[in-house]
């Protein structure tokens, strides 16, 4: 009996994938990506204020007067369109995880990472726009909060990108089954993340008018 009873204490402390839980009852893994994911929003909201605070300068050393001349709306909608419709193709790819369906979870897991590097493309087209334009980042203190706010958000999309072709070519071997839900969870929270602060920066910056 007093085995059986550590046996089920043992099993209490892990989720259903194997992975020690917290007192939280969410396992150590997903407890440290909600941190990490917390404190990038601290980060994210000093850029954005840092933003808003110097958004009026767009005229300081530059012929323009207002982003209306400088910025592609249609495009970046595009661009943001893209984005957006890689959260969707990463709840798939979850999905398929769970159902373990690995061709599925990986061909969705490819498509999330695609549609990632489209819209980094597109931010590198904008950026050399704007440079062609006569909008560096030493420009004035717009530019430079621009191309700051704008290019952290790029890197952790990059990042991004690199979690989840490390998740689908890094599982070659050891298979990519429902036993791997978890791993491809914690790569879709932080992809939802980049694509809800693209939202707020893309509000911000593209749609809000400088009043």
């Amino acid at each position: 009996m007093a085995s059986a009873t550590a046996v089920v204490d043992e099993h209490a402390g892990h989720d259903d994938h194997g992975h020690a839980e917290t007192n939280t009852g969410i396992s150590n893994n997903k407890l440290a990506m909600w941190l990490f994911l917390s404190s990038d929003c601290l980060l994210f909201g000093a850029l954005i204020s840092s933003f808003l605070l110097y958004r009026t300068n767009i005229s300081d050393g530059t012929e323009f007067e207002g982003p209306g001349e400088v910025f592609d709306i249609p495009f970046t909608s595009l661009s943001s369109f893209i984005l957006l419709m890689s959260s969707l193709t990463m709840v798939l790819a979850l999905s398929a995880v769970n159902r373990d369906d690995e061709r599925s979870g990986r061909i969705w897991m490819l498509c999330t990472a695609f549609l990632g590097m489209l819209f980094i493309g597109g931010q590198v087209f904008e950026f050399t726009e704007f440079a062609g334009k006569g909008l560096g980042y030493t420009t004035n203190t717009w530019t430079s909060a621009f191309y700051t706010l704008t290019g952290f958000h790029g890197v952790h999309v990059s990042v991004g990108i690199l979690m989840l072709l490390g998740t689908v070519f890094g599982t070659r071997n050891s298979g990519m089954g429902k036993e791997k839900s978890e791993t491809v969870e914690l790569v879709g929270l932080y992809w939802h993340f980049v694509d809800i602060v693209w939202v707020i920066i893309f509000t911000v910056i593209y749609l809000i008018p400088i009043g």
